[in-house]
């Protein structure tokens, strides 16, 4: 497997990241254990998840997993700060408070005292960028977090925290987690340039489009009803409000280029974000055992100029059919 540096840290990680959003809701923790295990055994060194999926469960899980199959210095783990943890008014956001309450709880879950990367999970409007970058410098200092990182800010903001922390000494972001696919390519205009200029690594979610791209909604005749336990009819909102039929239509057309060329949807639809410029690592959570090893193949492939510029006439560069910035505020640009 050949291993790509996250940004300019020099910290080598396998060229897909595994998520574990669906680890132990609805991925039993059983499956979820094998399925580390064999990534594990893959080769894949990269693990994302975060303090607010299913209470900690998923943390839990997957330091369970680590101390069950490997070594702690063998892999590095990505957690995130920023959704409600809690009921009450401090249980959330990005201020000091919630962000080192947060990386302790997820210390204990994981069962390490240290964090490869930890990301404030959202941009908080509501917070001055210096007290969460402080905040974070401390969690360095003390050997809690060896490198920190934000996800799905706007290109502007993430530019403001590499200027707050170069004006006042403070670590600096070396990585941005946005959503990314065929479907919606908008961080290509700003957000990509901005981190290849400042050498920040790119960890991309949802790179099967919610399953779209996968053949998930292939049957759909619109986007008004949702396959049985799919995410937008399980948990609807925000999910639900990433399907729709002009993303259904862009699904088909892939599984067909797929087809051509003798390889799964999911296999191109990864593949793709793998090997687009500036991308570290698509983070990938498989729901089953057998969905990871349907892609497994494709982390060694090489994405042809041929299959590119096929992918470029369905969505072209910079472009969108569906908008996966729907859980952040900042987003106005309707589709």
């Amino acid at each position: 497997m050949e291993y790509r540096s996250l940004g300019r840290t020099g910290m080598m990680v396998s060229p897909i990241c595994i998520g574990t959003f669906n680890f132990t809701d609805p991925t039993p923790e059983d499956e979820a254990l094998r399925i580390v295990e064999r990534a594990l055994k893959a080769g894949i060194n990269f693990f994302d998840t975060a303090d607010s999926y299913h209470n900690g469960a998923a943390e839990r899980c997957l330091g369970k997993a680590i101390a069950r199959f490997t070594t702690r210095d063998q892999v590095v783990i990505i957690s995130k700060s920023f959704f409600p943890v809690g009921p009450g008014p401090n249980d959330r956001g990005n201020s000091r408070l919630h962000i080192l309450r947060s990386c302790e709880e997820s210390l204990k879950r994981l069962g390490t005292d240290y964090l490869d990367v930890f990301l404030l999970h959202r941009m908080d409007p509501h917070v001055a960028h210096d007290e969460s970058l402080r905040a974070l410098d401390d969690l360095v200092r003390q050997g809690k977090v060896r490198y920190i990182g934000c996800s799905v800010h706007p290109a502007w903001k993430v530019m403001e925290g590499l200027m707050i922390s170069e004006r006042h000494r403070l670590a600096r972001y070396v990585m941005e987690q946005p959503p990314y696919n065929l479907l919606d390519r908008r961080i290509e205009n700003e957000l990509v340039p901005l981190c290849l200029a400042h050498g920040l690594g790119i960890t991309a979610f949802a790179p099967l489009g919610q399953g779209v791209l996968a053949g998930r909604y292939a049957e759909c005749a619109n986007a008004d009803r949702f396959p049985e336990g799919s995410r937008a009819a399980r948990i609807g909102g925000t999910y639900a409000g990433r399907v729709n039929a002009r993303g259904i239509e862009v699904g088909r057309a892939v599984a067909a280029l797929a087809a051509q060329h003798a390889m799964s949807a999911a296999e191109l639809a990864l593949l793709w974000v793998k090997d687009q410029p500036g991308i570290t690592a698509p983070v990938f959570g498989p729901r089953t055992h057998e969905q990871l090893e349907q892609i497994l193949p494709m982390v060694t492939m090489r994405l042809s100029d041929e299959l590119r510029a096929a992918a470029d006439k369905l969505v072209p560069p910079g472009s969108a059919v569906t908008n996966f910035h729907n859980s952040s505020a900042w987003q106005k640009q309707v589709l």
